[in-house]
């Protein structure tokens, strides 16, 4: 995928979180999701404050009441930035979406690839503009996928950003496999991740480390079959994975004793 395909998904995802808010009542807004903590307007402000930050924007001065639900650094930081718009409506959140989102794809639109190429941060540490785009692609429509559930409001579930996401939480089962769920070495596994922008991967397991198989073995350990949204809830946290299991959104073939360890790791 080049450049310019990234900033098409990355603008793709922002219009649709744009068209999915605007015509949110208050109450809409202040639905709580099941992103610990938050409620549709926190996820729009998650976003809207991540992206301030990156065309560097002082941060707000502003110490979060109860962070009970926080789990970690990461968390708190996000905190920081959601608890200090908790007093705006969340049309005042929406607008400030829109400025935030239409400053970054004037800049992104206006990179050249050595633009692209350019050292930054990222959450995963050390990377390119380019690496740190993805990830927020990935962010910005799991957030959305918040927002849908919590509303009814389901979409955005087969096209290409959310190929790309579920294309994200793959690259970790081979971790989730070997050091996670500790899986032996020589086993096998298949995540069978349907509908249209889903995929099949394969993992094996050697000298204690997890990798992606080329192709896919006529005979895994463990085969786990899971539609997009349940293997993107499990993978992000939002699910519980009893639950998954209970209503036969995800299924198990083959070692289910280690098919439950994996999916218990997933996140």
């Amino acid at each position: 995928m080049c450049n310019q395909q990234v900033v098409v998904l990355m603008e793709r995802v922002w219009r649709s979180i744009d068209s999915l808010c605007s015509p949110l009542n208050e109450v809409q807004w202040k639905t709580a999701t099941d992103c610990p903590g938050w409620s549709v307007q926190d996820q729009v402000s998650h976003i809207a404050g991540a992206e301030s930050g990156i065309l560097g924007n002082p941060r707000p001065d502003h110490m979060p009441q109860d962070t009970s639900y926080v789990q970690n650094d990461v968390g708190q930081s996000n905190e920081v930035v959601v608890d200090y718009r908790r007093s705006w409506t969340g049309q005042e959140v929406l607008d400030e979406f829109r400025q935030l989102t239409n400053e970054r794809l004037s800049f992104l639109k206006g990179l050249t690839d050595e633009g692209f190429n350019a050292e930054t941060e990222t959450p995963l540490g050390p990377g390119t503009i380019t690496d740190h785009l993805r990830i927020r692609i990935m962010d910005a429509w799991v957030h959305e996928q918040d927002i849908r559930r919590a509303l009814n409001i389901p979409g955005e579930l087969d096209g290409p950003v959310a190929a790309h996401s579920v294309g994200r939480f793959t690259r970790a089962m081979p971790f989730v496999v070997a050091r996670k769920a500790q899986a032996p070495d020589g086993t096998t596994v298949v995540f069978n991740i349907t509908g249209p922008a889903g995929r099949v991967i394969s993992v094996g397991v050697g000298g204690n480390r997890g990798s992606e198989l080329e192709t896919e073995p006529a005979s895994p350990m463990v085969t786990i079959t899971a539609d997009v949204e349940t293997f993107t809830c499990l993978s992000c946290g939002r699910w519980a994975p009893s639950d998954a299991l209970t209503s036969r959104r995800i299924t198990i073939t083959g070692d289910t004793t280690l098919g439950q360890s994996i999916i218990n790791q997933m996140n």
